[in-house]
């Protein structure tokens, strides 16, 4: 993000939960809040200063039409030429298991930006004055073990890190080897940049639905 923003590229992040069941120690009424305040300066660091958070309840994410419909509504009010989600495969390089949470929300981004393009599916956007936008190229999907593109964040990296870093209650909370942002971030960066030819990168599974 903080490649593309320096580039000019106008970048909106939109999250279906708050991530309010993440912290263990915190009820979900006490970790909302903190968690959207972290976003929100995570954002910042990278020159992102929209963020919307859609109030579904996190790690109980169901694939369905309600998520579909807020999801092509937010494509047709930002009318985005690429939309970026998680990894929706059923693990993480074909070894470690995905969360619920990922898959639904990506499966749900995927069909939403379509649905966005067909004024048929969920006509009461329209009603509501947002037109169909058929304008969406690609889907990226990041983390997936599909994975065959590859962004360089070499440059960058050092705004990434301050912007994971900014999630300072979430990654104490998780403790162990995210707790280490650096070397965490670090370790997957080179993972992709070994690929790329480059020290470190990105990796993203690019669904393309326009040419």
């Amino acid at each position: 993000m903080a490649r593309w923003t320096a580039q000019g590229k106008s970048v909106v992040y939109a999250m279906v939960t708050s991530g309010e069941a993440g912290i263990d120690g915190l009820s979900p009424e006490e970790c909302r809040p903190l968690r959207e305040a972290e976003q929100i300066a995570s954002a910042a660091l990278v020159g992102v200063d929209t963020v919307e958070f859609l109030g579904y309840p996190d790690g109980v994410l169901e694939y369905g039409l309600p998520l579909r419909r807020d999801i092509a509504r937010l494509v047709r009010r930002h009318r985005p030429e690429i939309v970026i989600t998680t990894n929706f495969r059923d693990t993480y390089g074909g070894v470690f298991p995905n969360q619920a949470d990922h898959i639904a929300a990506g499966r749900a981004t995927l069909d939403g930006v379509r649905d966005a393009g067909n004024r048929w599916v969920f006509p009461e956007l329209t009603a509501e004055g947002h037109a169909p936008w058929n304008g969406v190229r690609q889907v990226w999907a990041a983390g997936s073990p599909l994975g065959l593109h590859a962004v360089d964040t070499t440059e960058h990296f050092a705004a990434g890190l301050a912007s994971l870093k900014a999630h300072a209650a979430y990654l104490a909370g998780l403790g162990g080897d995210m707790a280490d942002a650096e070397g965490f971030l670090e370790s997957m960066g080179r993972a992709a940049g070994s690929r790329l030819g480059t020290r470190l990168a990105t990796s993203f599974e690019v669904i393309q639905l326009r040419f």
